[in-house]
């Protein structure tokens, strides 16, 4: 353990880089009304709009995979291996699991500091506050578990480590912004369940076609309450080629890194996605 907390340290790793401003604590006090609507069907009627999203919006070309994009790695385990994960023990795997986790918490971190909250905020209209700030930071961990767990069972290890250390900082958070203790464990709930109903519905929307995607971003993005298309187009735009650019990164890289990039959400050229050089991985002292 104090192995991780002196590398944390030494990698100065500030996982609350958005300080709580004037009204904040506010907003937190509405967290469980503005949180219920991500689940779908959980919504607030809206005045105006169809539920079933039925106004026309903008269609985008879906961007084609890359011929390169890595397939699922399938690992042969021993019995005994098997065995004790099916106990829900994880089992030896590729790489060291603090390496592994130590990568998961940079890429945790690549997900709240290497994005630009600001330009979502303008962009897609949404307010500054802790809410939208979830929401964002949850699309971009969900893009990162879809990269990982294209990598075995290290993988989908690393992806429960992301997963930890994301209700670990949100629940930091909250502490920092003063939230009654029993008010944010009942809110951590809420948005717990909002998560797995979000991962759930945006996974479906990337194994489908442009509707599909915008469907599940207008339910949990949006929630529901996105009557601009050219916000939903950009959306949908932004996701499919993050996703092409994670897959053109190396796994192994990943696995033992953890530092990914983002493209900008409005690309000052379009042509201009390309794949990354590899990162420089120093294990000396792990």
């Amino acid at each position: 353990m104090a192995l991780l907390v002196r590398v944390l340290v030494s990698e100065g790793v500030v996982l609350y880089s958005r300080p709580p401003g004037p009204g904040v604590g506010v907003e937190l006090g509405g967290w469980l009304q503005m949180c219920q609507s991500l689940v779908c069907g959980g919504s607030e009627q809206i005045p105006g709009m169809d539920m079933q999203l039925s106004r026309k919006y903008h269609t985008t070309n879906k961007l084609s995979t890359t011929k390169d994009s890595p397939q699922p790695v399938e690992e042969k385990v021993g019995a005994f291996t098997k065995i004790i994960e099916a106990m829900g023990f994880t089992g030896p795997l590729k790489y060291s699991k603090w390496k592994i986790k130590i990568a998961a918490l940079r890429m945790y971190t690549s997900c709240v500091k290497k994005t630009d909250f600001e330009e979502f905020f303008l962009r897609c209209q949404m307010p500054d506050t802790f809410n939208s700030w979830f929401l964002i930071t949850l699309l971009h961990v969900w893009m990162c578990l879809v990269r990982m767990k294209q990598e075995g069972r290290s993988g989908k290890y690393m992806c429960r480590v992301i997963v930890h250390f994301m209700w670990e900082d949100v629940e930091q958070r909250g502490r920092i912004m003063g939230v009654n203790p029993y008010i944010l464990k009942k809110n951590m709930t809420v948005m717990t369940n909002n998560f797995y109903a979000a991962i759930l519905g945006y996974d479906e929307g990337i194994l489908s076609d442009d509707h599909g995607l915008a469907a599940a971003l207008w339910r949990s993005f949006f929630n529901q309450k996105c009557e601009d298309p050219r916000q939903l187009e950009l959306l949908v735009e932004y996701v499919r080629k993050q996703i092409q650019y994670l897959d053109s990164m190396n796994g192994e890289d990943l696995l033992l890194t953890g530092e990914v990039s983002w493209r900008p959400l409005v690309e000052k050229n379009p042509q201009s996605i390309l794949k990354p050089h590899s990162p420089i991985y120093n294990d000396e002292g792990l």
